[in-house]
């Protein structure tokens, strides 16, 4: 028998993934999104009599009430993602990133599930050689980084809820963003030939974006054992600094040359290493590898080439 979800920012990267697969699986689905970027990437499902879509913003309540009233689950994707992006507009992100989550959670019955996104950016800058678990101290740099971890903890002091600490995404998906470490460097190789390194040896894990939906159809499928707790996602064999991650795009495009600077400092400044067993141990394991991602991502890129797929 399938629920009835809320995706809040259901048209963006994760969630054009993300919602086609709850559809697949049987779930009815509903979309708020203010698509603020102009993409319709969700047209191909709006055939579909499980679907339904709202233009709206987050951040409003009376748009929200009549919505939450209606899920079973909700899944708040809506946010300013990343550092640059939220330092620009810092009144914005914190209004979303936090202030709507602190909302929704008021406006929930006890029986409503949440499955929440953060990123493991909130670890900040780990010990040398000690792997970030759910465990480690969240000690955020950005401004990103904090509205999420505070928002995680809203959220998992409501209860019935699962969050899950993203690591940073990759992989092509409709509504494509270029500025995802991953997707930003192939895309350099792919069209440049060339990238300037700042600080190349800081070190972070990387995630599919269709394992991080396969994560959230986990979560819901396994609702009750996962309840309670945080999850690191990522692929566990791909904690990697900024130079092994070049050097992996470099095997398949060997004309890539990279080159690294002395001076000059990364905006997101993430450096640590993180564990995955937690959840790999509950039976989930992320099955899409760095290497095939980027050769999806080089062939992705053959067809993109201008910059409004960034969020910066």
């Amino acid at each position: 028998m399938g629920c009835r979800i809320l995706v809040t920012g259901g048209a963006g990267y994760i969630g054009a993934i993300l919602v086609p697969e709850l559809l697949q699986a049987g779930h009815k689905v509903t979309v708020i999104d203010n698509f603020m970027y102009g993409q319709h990437t969700l047209g191909h499902v709006c055939s579909h009599p499980d679907f339904d879509v709202v233009r709206g913003d987050v951040r409003s309540n009376e748009t929200m009430a009549p919505l939450l009233k209606k899920a079973d689950i909700i899944i708040p994707l809506a946010a300013y993602v990343g550092a640059p992006l939220c330092d620009r507009d810092p009144v914005g992100a914190t209004s979303t990133n936090k202030d709507a989550v602190i909302s929704m959670v008021k406006a929930l019955s006890k029986e409503q599930r949440v499955l929440v996104p953060i990123t493991n950016s909130g670890y900040g800058v780990g010990e040398k050689d000690a792997m970030c678990t759910e465990e480690t101290l969240m000690r955020p740099i950005s401004l990103y980084g904090r509205d999420k971890v505070d928002a995680e903890n809203t959220i998992m002091e409501r209860g019935n809820a699962i969050s899950f600490r993203l690591a940073t995404v990759f992989g092509m998906s409709p509504r494509m963003r270029l500025d995802l470490l991953v997707n930003d460097f192939t895309y350099r190789a792919v069209h440049d030939r060339f990238i300037v390194l700042f600080e190349s040896h800081f070190r972070r894990n990387f995630v599919h974006v269709r394992d991080v939906a396969r994560a959230f159809l986990y979560g819901i499928n396994n609702f009750e054992a996962l309840k309670g707790e945080a999850y690191n996602v990522g692929l566990s064999e791909a904690n990697l600094t900024k130079r092994e991650l070049c050097e992996r795009i470099k095997k398949q495009l060997p004309k890539f040359v990279i080159m690294e600077a002395e001076v000059g400092e990364d905006p997101d400044k993430r450096d640590y290493i993180v564990s995955n067993d937690k959840i790999e141990k509950t039976g989930f394991k992320a099955t899409h590898s760095l290497d095939s991602g980027i050769a999806e991502l080089i062939k992705g890129f053959t067809m993109i080439r201008n910059s409004r797929f960034s969020n910066v």
